[in-house]
C-alpha cells in the first residue's frame, strides 16, 4: 500500500503508528494510515486484518504537593 520512500512500517510492526496519514477526520475521531491501520482518538486501533488493538493511553501519575 505504501508508496513512500523509505517505506512506512507495516500494520504488523510495533511502530505501525509512524506511517503517513492518508485521511484524517478529527470530527469523527479517526485517521487512516497508509499501511491500512485505522487510528481512533482514544488511541485504539483497527488493523487491516480486522484485529482490534485496545486503547493504550499512557498512565498519568498524580503528583501530590506536600507542605513543608
Amino acid at each position: 500500500m505504501c508508496q513512500h520512500q523509505p517505506t512506512c512500517p507495516s500494520a504488523e510492526s510495533t511502530d505501525r503508528e509512524a506511517a503517513h496519514l492518508v485521511a484524517h477526520h478529527p470530527e469523527q475521531g479517526w485517521s487512516l494510515l497508509c499501511n491500512g491501520v485505522l487510528l481512533f482518538e482514544d488511541t485504539g486501533e483497527l488493523l487491516p486484518d480486522g484485529q482490534v488493538i485496545a486503547p493504550h493511553r499512557p498512565l498519568v501519575t498524580a503528583q501530590v504537593a506536600t507542605a513543608a
